[in-house]
């Protein structure tokens, strides 16, 4: 699975692309570190690509063509929610997961509304978010 911190192709690599997710950094840089080495160990993903913020996310998930995005809810330039609503327009077809550390029923309505489709909180389990970028990238696939 490619996931962006983009992702490139489906099937058992399947990318992803991480800003704030893609993974993008959030304001602590070792969590962004942390997710692209979390996903780098996985061997059905590969991390296509990273984003600083959400415009960058935008640009580089049209360049890389992700299986899977990653964003967080708070990034510079760009919040997730925008960021999503773009993506959401120029990549109709590759699922959008919010992990961020501010996570409530309010946030997952707008996040679903803006194409969003799933939220992850940042306190959960990391393998709860592994599960959701699977679960994702094998219903796109089938």
């Amino acid at each position: 699975m490619r996931i962006a911190l983009p992702v490139l192709d489906l099937a058992l690599h399947d990318s992803v692309a991480v800003a704030g997710g893609f993974f993008q950094p959030s304001p602590v840089d070792n969590l962004h570190v942390g997710l692209s080495e979390l996903f780098g160990r996985e061997a059905d993903f590969l991390v296509c690509g990273e984003a600083k913020n959400g415009r960058e996310a935008v640009e580089k998930a049209q360049q890389l063509h992700p299986d899977l995005i990653l964003l967080d809810l708070l990034m510079p330039v760009m919040n997730g929610l925008d960021a999503a609503r773009v993506l959401k327009q120029v990549t109709p077809q590759v699922p959008i997961i919010i992990y961020s550390a501010c996570t409530d029923s309010l946030i997952e309505k707008e996040a679903r509304s803006a194409g969003v489709s799933a939220c992850v909180s940042k306190s959960e389990h990391v393998s709860v978010l592994l599960e959701n970028a699977r679960r994702l990238v094998q219903q796109i696939a089938a």
